[in-house]
Formats: C-alpha cells, structure tokens, sequence
C-alpha cells in the first residue's frame, strides 16, 4: 500500500492552490450559502436554489441537483454539516485521492437529489417539499467508510462515546428519520438514504477491485 491508508495514490492541488478539495468544498458551501442566503432575502425564488420533486418532474429548475448541494437552511444546519464534512470528508479523500474523492462527493450529492424526487412517487407529499444542503453527499462519504473502515471509531451528535462506523451510519439515519417523525420537521431522509446507498455500493466496488488495500485499510483503523 502506498502511504498507510490511501486507495488512490495519486496527488492534485485544488483549484484555491494549496488547500485540500475538501477544504475547498466545504469553503464553497460557506461562500454560496451567504450568496444564495442574501439573493434569497431580495427576492430570489428559492425554486432556483433548492431541489422541489414537482419542479423536476416537470423539467424545470434541472441545475437544482447541483445547486441544493451547496445550499443550507439556515446557520445551524450549515455549521453542523460542514462540521462532519471538515472531519469525514478529509479522511475519505487520503483514503480515496483528490479527483476520485471530488467525483465521488458530487456523484453522491447528485444521486441523493435524484433519489429523493423518485421517492416523491411513494411519497407523495414530497412532491412539493424543498431540499437543500450537503446531507446526501455526506451520507454518501459515510456509507463508504461504513464498507471500508467499519470499525473506526466515531463520536455521533451528543453521545460522548465513540461508535463503530458500522453501527454509527445506520444509527445516524435512523435517529433523524424518527425525530423528523417525532417533530414533524423536513428533514431530507430519503435524500441522506440515497446517499448511504451510493456510498455502500461504491464501497462494495472498491472493496472487490482493492482487496488487499481495503483489508489493510480496515486493520489500521480497527
């Protein structure tokens, strides 16, 4: 293995010069959230930010996929995802290599936003729900460290132990499922499962192609 950890070894400066893309990323999520939190306060219609199922289903507002990714729903929701994505994401990205990890951040930021308005078909009341934020690309980064660092150890909201990723992801969706239910509060859940799912099967892919560098990865963070 090259390195300790690293899948892909291969090394590119982000387009801000020295800072990693996942710095990058989570730079730009700030910088367009004040943008699109200002146009919004004069007049923008949020349909032109934010991912709504009834828009899509009729061809319209199309680049909502990308830009409900970099959108929040207000200083806490942002704060909290960026958070996860300074801590989770630079780890996926030394496991993964620069390119590979932004691919795979958008990819799974992309499928999320598609999953949740095919969902809208099941669930109906979605259809007119708006989604915005870096949730599903994140749920897309931890389904696949659940596959390739199951056992590394993580601190998940207010629980001051640490909790196998194995058991860390499934437990995250499920707790926000239920308190969205609990509080009847819009939280993108089947935008976070598309995510997970994404994650999973890329993980699956990797661990077949990889093997031995996965095997080894998954004892280091053991």
């Amino acid at each position: 293995m090259n390195g300790v950890y690293q899948i892909h070894p291969k090394r590119k400066r982000s387009f801000l010069g020295n800072l990693s893309v996942n710095t990058t990323l989570v730079l730009i999520n700030v910088v367009f959230f004040i943008l699109f939190s200002i146009l919004i306060a004069t007049g923008l219609s949020i349909d032109y930010v934010a991912i709504r199922p009834s828009n899509i289903l009729q061809g319209m507002y199309l680049w909502t996929f990308l830009t409900s990714m970099f959108m929040h729903g207000g200083f806490f929701h942002i704060f909290a995802n960026m958070l996860s994505l300074f801590f989770i994401g630079s780890l996926v990205e030394k496991i993964l290599g620069p390119r590979r990890y932004l691919k795979f951040y958008l990819g799974a930021g992309l499928f999320a936003g598609l999953f949740f308005v095919l969902s809208s078909f099941v669930f109906p009341g979605d259809l007119e729900t708006y989604a915005v934020g870096a949730s599903g690309a994140l749920f897309g980064l931890i389904g696949l460290l659940m596959l390739l660092t199951p056992n590394l150890p993580v601190y998940v909201m207010f629980i001051p132990i640490p909790i196998k990723m194995k058991y860390a992801a499934p437990g995250i969706l499920i707790v926000l499922w239920l308190v969205s239910i609990a509080g009847d509060i819009p939280i993108g859940n089947t935008a976070h499962l598309g995510g997970l799912l994404v994650g999973i099967f890329y993980g699956l892919y990797l661990r077949s192609k990889y093997k031995n560098k996965v095997k080894n990865l998954g004892k280091y963070f053991s």
